[in-house]
Formats: C-alpha cells, structure tokens, sequence
C-alpha cells in the first residue's frame, strides 16, 4: 500500500513539474491584453484612419476581420468573456447594470467576486506569474497584483479618483503611479470630456510604467475614449478619428515599454474591441407597453408583473414570477400586435437564440433594435426621437456593424495571417496555449490558423 502511495504522489510531483515547465517554456511569458472600447475592423483595415502602429503590429502577427461580440454586446458582459473563455449565461455578468427591479440606480456590476468562473489572472497566479490591471472592468476587489480598476461613484460621476484610488492595491501604489508615470491626477484626467483624450493616455502611462518596472506576466487595460465619442456623435465625426488615432499613441507607449523592459521577445500583445457601433437616431420604450397593457403599475412597491431592462441596443424581458406562463404569452401578444410602425424598430430574440448565444438565462425573450434604434426604460413615452445622430451597442450580434477588430503580435503567432472571423469566447483560448497556463471550462476554440 505504502508503495502505491509512494507511485502516486511520484506521479503527480512529475505532472507538476510538467506543467510548470510547460508554462515556463511557453513562448509567451508576458501578456498584454488591451482593449480599444468600440474598436471597429475598418480603423485597421482602412488606412484613412489613423492607426499606423496597429497595421504594423498586424502586418507583423496576426488579425481577424471581424470578431462577434456576445449577446448583448456592451463593456462588461464582453470583458468578462475575454477573461474567462466562457458566455454571459457561464461566467455570470449579463449587463453592464443590474436588472434592479423597483428602478435602476446607477449602479453597474463592478466587483470581481460577481464573476462565476476562473479568469486569466486567476489562471496566471496559478503558474506562478504575477498580474496587472488598468481600467478594467469588473476588478473591483479582484485578487490581481496591480490593481486599478474602473469603479467610480455612481450617485456623482464628476470625479471617480477618491474611488479608483481607494480600490487601487497594493498600498501606495496610486501615490506611486502619480509619482513616476501621470504626475498629480485632476478629476478629468481619467474623464473623457470637453473633447479630450487624456483619459486614454493616462491608462496607458499607467500600463507602461506597471510593464516596466515590474514586468507583470499579465497586464490588461481599457482604453475607453473611441466609446465615448462614437456613443457623443455616431460612427463619423473627427472626436472619433481622433480618439482612434489616440488609442493607436498608447498602443505604442505599451510597445516602446515593452522594448524597455527588455521582454519583447517573450510579450504576446493582444488589441481588440468589446463591441462595434451604430448609428441611432430614437429610443424605443418597451415597458410603455407593458404599461399600457396593465403589466407595469408601480415597480417601486412592487405592483408589477413583466419589466424589460434595455442594455443599449437590446432590451431584456424579466419576470416577476419566472414561472408566470401566462404573463409571457401577454408580452408576446403585446408585441406580435404593434402596429408596423412599430414592429419597424425592433427584433424578438427568442429563448432559443438566447440560450444559443449564451444571454442572460434568467430572461425569457429579449429585443434587439433594428433601423437605428436603442432602448430606453420609460414608461410614459414610446419613442423618443433625438435631435442628432449618436451611436450605441448592444444589439444582437448577426451583422457586420457589431463586430469589433483583432490583432496580435508576439511570439507563437504566424505572421501575416487573417482569420475571416473569431467570437469573443475565442479569445482566451489563444491567450491560454500561447503563454502555457491552464484554464479549465472555456467555450471557445483555438484558431491554429493563426499558430506558427
């Protein structure tokens, strides 16, 4: 007995080594995962746009075009899914805000421990590599060595650096960051407003210090202002172009910091959007016909039977009763019997589709806008149309518009090539085999096209 014993924990110590090895002799001992909020194909494979340093990461590793966000495609939902290989239904953040019941309040699904699933940092600290965080979503309270992460107070959003700054781990590194990579933070400098871009560049001085100095073996940072401005004035406008050109500036702050490390040879760098745009021009209000129909009386008290939580260009069907068979049939009758003037704005995504996809699977139905319409949550109209075109996220991923842009560059990859398409849970898988870790339960597939 005594030396079967012996055999197995033999074994299993030789496995380890295995795997340690394994990560050790990984092609990829450093991760760099960014992401361009809002990144679409064209700002690569046009060359009218200004992004010369992401054409030449490209031109020198590898590209898709086009990547399928998940259903709904807004920030959180999609981030999380880079981080963790697995849909919205797995890893747990449906939203980018809670389905709060008696009325949104502001808040958004910040913190780490929301997340069902292990993520990248998780698996890296496993192989023994240290992590880093910029900006990201939903790292709030998260287990990362370096951790600034997107939290801001949602009852005043003038100035989030009380907030970030608190949340920030270890001790003393905002001082440090402030010290040796920003100088002293003002309330918009990590805002993007009055057309500025210096939020961005604050997120990547950041990145790149972290990258320098303690050359982490995972960093991913959100840069956030292509968003900001597609969503102020639709797909075209010169903030747009300019922000772009912006996040192209950082990619290269990341790069030159990278090159002083002295670890370029061993960084995988992977730039990628969460989402794509579209133009709108008017809002649709679900719960005005829930409403009308006597299904939404006071959501404050409770007097409610069906409310729709819009997600910018979706809307998802919630329940009060999720049993309540019959209250669901009335919302589909409700909508089958719109006017065409209405139906004109709007698409039914089924339970079927959104359990294919991956979507919110406490939600029966949702809707997905169509001809330039998002959602909205009021109940005493049901169309708002705006002085001006904006742009928004969020609709069903099924067109070319909605889907974002990918490159990387870095050792492992085979240079030059284009894949025609990737999905987001696609992502992680690439991460995973390039730098050696193991991350159990992820939904996506490796693109070996895209291997050496």
């Amino acid at each position: 007995m005594k030396k079967i014993t012996h055999l197995l924990f033999a074994l299993s110590f030789l496995l380890l080594i295995n795997i340690d090895s394994s990560a050790q002799n990984a092609p990829a001992q450093h991760v760099i995962l960014v992401t361009i909020d809002g990144f679409r194909p064209e700002f690569y494979l046009d060359s009218t746009y200004g992004m010369p340093t992401v054409r030449q990461l490209m031109k020198n590793g590898v590209a898709a075009e086009g990547l399928n966000p998940v259903f709904p495609s807004v920030t959180y939902p999609d981030h999380t899914t880079m981080v963790t290989g697995v849909t919205p239904a797995k890893h747990g953040i449906y939203y980018n805000t809670p389905f709060e019941p008696e009325g949104a309040t502001g808040k958004w699904l910040w913190d780490y421990k929301l997340i069902k699933v292990p993520t990248l940092w998780d698996a890296m600290h496993k192989a023994g590599r240290k992590t880093a965080c910029v900006r990201w979503p939903v790292t709030f309270q998260a287990p990362i060595d370096y951790r600034i992460p997107e939290y801001w107070n949602y009852k005043d959003m003038s100035d989030s650096r009380p907030y970030t700054a608190a949340a920030t781990a270890p001790a003393g590194l905002w001082e440090e960051i402030q010290k040796n990579a920003t100088g002293v933070l003002q309330a918009d400098d990590l805002a993007a407003e009055h057309d500025e871009l210096v939020q961005d560049e604050n997120v990547a001085r950041i990145a790149g210090y972290l990258i320098r100095t303690y050359k982490p073996g995972f960093t991913a940072l959100h840069l956030a202002c292509t968003d900001h401005y597609e969503h102020q004035d639709g797909r075209e406008s010169y903030m747009v172009r300019a922000s772009v050109a912006g996040a192209d500036r950082c990619i290269k702050t990341l790069v030159e910091s990278v090159n002083r490390a002295g670890i370029a040879d061993s960084t995988l760098i992977v730039i990628l959007g969460d989402h794509g745009f579209e133009n709108i021009y008017r809002s649709f209000n679900p719960n005005y016909l829930l409403k009308e129909n006597g299904l939404i009386n006071d959501v404050k008290t409770g007097d409610w039977k069906a409310q729709f939580h819009s997600s910018g260009g979706s809307s998802f069907l919630h329940l009060k009763d999720p049993n309540d068979k019959q209250t669901l049939e009335k919302v589909k009758l409700i909508l089958e019997n719109c006017p065409d003037s209405v139906k004109r704005y709007f698409a039914i995504i089924d339970k079927n589709k959104m359990t294919a996809i991956g979507a919110d699977p406490n939600s029966p139905l949702a809707l997905t806008g169509i001809n330039g319409t998002t959602f909205g949550s009021k109940t005493n109209k049901i169309i708002e149309t705006f002085d001006k075109v904006k742009g928004t996220h969020g609709f069903f991923p099924d067109h070319k518009q909605i889907q974002t842009g990918f490159v990387a560059f870095g050792p492992g990859l085979k240079k030059g090539a284009v894949a025609e398409k990737l999905d987001m849970i696609d992502v992680a898988p690439l991460i995973v085999k390039l730098s050696g870790i193991d991350l159990p339960g992820m939904q996506g597939r490796l693109h070996t096209e895209l291997l050496e």
